[in-house]
């Protein structure tokens, strides 16, 4: 072999020397890279659950069992009323002004019940006043208002809008009713 040949072949060793060594490193990246994608999927899990609990717990400070009063909206199938926004008060302030689209009225009139507003209410008597606004029989616009009267104590109260259909009247029924 001539001087020569051996350069080539020590370039030769070499460059193959550094190949080796370039995949060795590579593999490692890899395997660098996998831990890390582990590690942020459960990073990503552990921010998931720190959320989930960190909304229970806000959820627990701002309505505190003793003072939450949910109201929810309902209604009997197909009703003589199509039901475009609902109003209410609680205790003389608007609380809630809900606009209905079709989807969400066809929800309720299939038996959907909707989670229209969540207050916080102190020990004692309350009043709530709800104005049902839409279509009623013939075509014609409907603004009829409820009232309701209810004790609130320390445990959290539930109470029931609901629209219904009188057969004897032939008209829309608004009641408001408090769950047991």
């Amino acid at each position: 072999m001539t001087h020569f040949t051996h350069k080539i072949l020590a370039a030769l060793i070499f460059v193959v020397s550094q190949l080796i060594m370039s995949s060795v490193a590579l593999a490692e990246d890899k395997e660098e890279f996998q831990s890390l994608d582990e590690q942020v999927e459960i990073l990503k899990k552990e921010v998931i659950s720190i959320n989930r609990e960190l909304f229970i717990l806000e959820e627990e400070l701002l309505f505190p069992a003793n003072t939450q009063t949910f109201f929810f909206l309902s209604m009997d199938g197909d009703v003589l009323f199509a039901l475009d926004s609902v109003e209410l008060k609680v205790d003389g302030k608007v609380v809630s002004n809900y606009l209905y689209t079709e989807r969400e009225v066809a929800a309720l009139a299939k038996g959907g019940v909707q989670k229209l507003h969540t207050e916080n209410l102190k020990k004692g008597e309350h009043e709530i006043v709800v104005v049902f606004i839409g279509k009623g029989p013939n075509g014609r616009d409907y603004r009829r208002g409820a009232n309701f009267r209810f004790n609130k104590d320390f445990d959290p109260k539930y109470i029931e809008l609901k629209i219904s259909e009188s057969a004897k009247k032939n008209q829309p029924e608004f009641r408001i009713k408090e769950w047991e």
